[in-house]
């Protein structure tokens, strides 16, 4: 049985810190970092059998804002449906229905997420950025 909830406390916090090790986006972060990055995030889990397999996290302010990071299923349970689980899960989140942005960043996910009405950056030459490291 497939199941996703947002309570933090059924996080395996090893297990997603294990698996973001190993992920372009996240390589350097540490387990400390891992759960801060949680503490100050929506965050869902994604369980088969009470097992998690997934994760993603939303940054926001609960009305204008909210940026999704951290979504993965883990490699033996892809293409089974779950991410989309996972996303769907995310958009229909009651105290995320406010929210009138919604923004990502993706590699190879775009499939995925055009899916749920994300679309390429409509004037990207006002976005900017800073990257430390």
């Amino acid at each position: 049985m497939i199941t996703v909830s947002t309570d933090k406390n059924k996080l395996d916090v090893p297990f997603i810190q294990h698996f973001l090790k190993d992920i372009y986006w996240a390589a350097a972060r540490t387990i400390d970092e891992v759960q801060t990055t949680i503490d100050h995030s929506f965050c869902f889990g994604i369980y088969l059998n009470e097992k998690q397999i997934g994760f993603a996290r939303v940054i926001t302010d609960y009305i204008v804002f909210a940026y999704v990071m951290d979504v993965f299923i883990t490699e033996e349970h892809r293409g089974k449906g779950y991410s989309s689980i996972l996303v769907d899960a995310m958009m229909k989140e009651p105290q995320l229905k406010q929210v009138q942005v919604w923004r990502l960043a993706t590699a190879d996910a775009h499939f995925l997420y055009e899916k749920f009405g994300f679309t390429l950056l409509a004037k990207p030459e006002r976005m900017m950025e800073k990257i430390l490291n």
